[in-house]
């Protein structure tokens, strides 16, 4: 089988990866590979620190994928001969007040219903275990199975494993027989043929996708670089600031990523105000950070559905949705690809795969319905 993949960040390289490994040829079409919410994650794999309530189906989404993880970094390796930077640290969650602290044990009391792994630390073993932490923190939990990648390390791993099926061009149409997509034409007039097509763009649109349920959510990044000497942390800190959120991510390097904001003001562009907020409340968790220099600053807009969860499934019977991960497309990325290949070869036996199904929003049913009548 041959298919088209709209779209080359980590889900779509990843997908790709996917369908490759069961023995499909792909095309991989996008005008910027991995420049775009891929370039700018963190790559935290957190499904116990990410966890808020509220969003029950999502928790079984993240867990089953952060459970995945290390066979799939296993499976890069062996295929690309590369191994992506994998870190199984663990993340420390800090509170910075007693009012913070309040916060953070609402999340404990949330973490060991769901039975994720989460152990309360009092201030001091905390700071013994990261000594760049403030002195004056008030609380701390440590989420031992919260561990990260670097998500340019994996794009880039991809890109060059596939850079004999990449296409620098823009999907500017979807081409139909009948009910039935059969073909990708891009900006150029080139038509890129296909028995499946899979639609992993972002917030791109296509002509002939209809709309989808989704809105940008903007993220500003910040990577720092630590001075000359041993690592500032050495685990992720993820911190509630006058019960704002903030984390830091230490690379292998010595660098440091820090972020991030969360704005739906519709602006593409690093907003100073919130720069400043997140450099002001990594400062309060970790004084040291005023040592740092500043190595770039970027923005990019996350796909949020109203759920949190991805819209993955079947749209027409030669076109397949996976797009909509809002900040968890990293940590989804293995169950993400797993079951939008299976909905390519037209297996939908995953019972996971009614939690994100696209169809769940009314807005998409009527547009999928009105598209066929007319």
């Amino acid at each position: 089988m041959h298919v088209n993949i709209v779209g080359s960040g980590i889900i779509g390289l990843a997908t790709a990866f996917e369908l490759s490994s069961r023995g499909h040829t792909i095309t991989i079409i996008d005008p910027a590979p991995g420049q775009g919410a891929s370039y700018a994650a963190a790559g935290m794999l957190a499904p116990a620190a990410e966890t808020v309530w509220g969003q029950g189906p999502l928790h079984q989404l993240l867990s089953a994928s952060s459970a995945r993880y290390p066979q799939f970094v296993d499976r890069l390796e062996a295929a690309t001969g590369v191994r992506p930077d994998y870190l199984q640290s663990s993340t420390l969650v800090v509170a910075a007040e007693p009012a913070d602290r309040e916060a953070l044990h609402d999340l404990v009391e949330l973490q060991s219903s769901l039975g994720l792994s989460a152990e309360k630390l009092l201030p001091s073993q905390a700071r013994s275990l990261e000594p760049a932490l403030a002195s004056n923190i008030s609380g701390a939990v440590l989420c031992a199975e919260d561990h990260q990648i670097d998500p340019r390390s994996v794009v880039r791993i991809l890109l060059q494993h596939f850079h004999n099926d990449l296409v620098h061009e823009q999907a500017e149409e979807l081409i139909t027989e009948g009910s039935r997509t059969s073909a990708v034409r891009t900006a150029t007039g080139k038509v890129f043929a296909a028995d499946q097509t899979i639609i992993a763009t972002a917030l791109g649109t296509v002509k002939g996708l209809g709309k989808l349920p989704l809105r940008p959510v903007h993220g500003d990044i910040l990577r720092i670089q630590s001075p000359p000497g041993p690592a500032l942390l050495t685990r992720i800190i993820r911190g509630i600031v006058h019960r704002q959120n903030v984390y830091l991510v230490p690379r292998k390097d010595g660098s440091l990523v820090l972020g991030a904001s969360v704005r739906e003001d519709q602006n593409p562009e690093v907003n100073v105000g919130a720069m400043y907020n997140l450099l002001d409340n990594a400062r309060r968790l970790v004084p040291g950070i005023i040592d740092c220099s500043l190595n770039e600053v970027i923005a990019r807009p996350r796909p949020a559905t109203a759920d949190d969860r991805p819209l993955i499934g079947r749209i027409d019977p030669g076109l397949v949705l996976s797009t909509g991960y809002s900040r968890h497309g990293v940590l989804l990325s293995p169950l993400g690809s797993e079951l939008t290949a299976d909905l390519a070869e037209n297996n939908k036996s995953n019972p996971l795969l009614k939690d994100v199904d696209p169809q769940r929003f009314p807005t998409l049913s009527a547009t999928a319905a009105l598209e066929q009548l007319g």
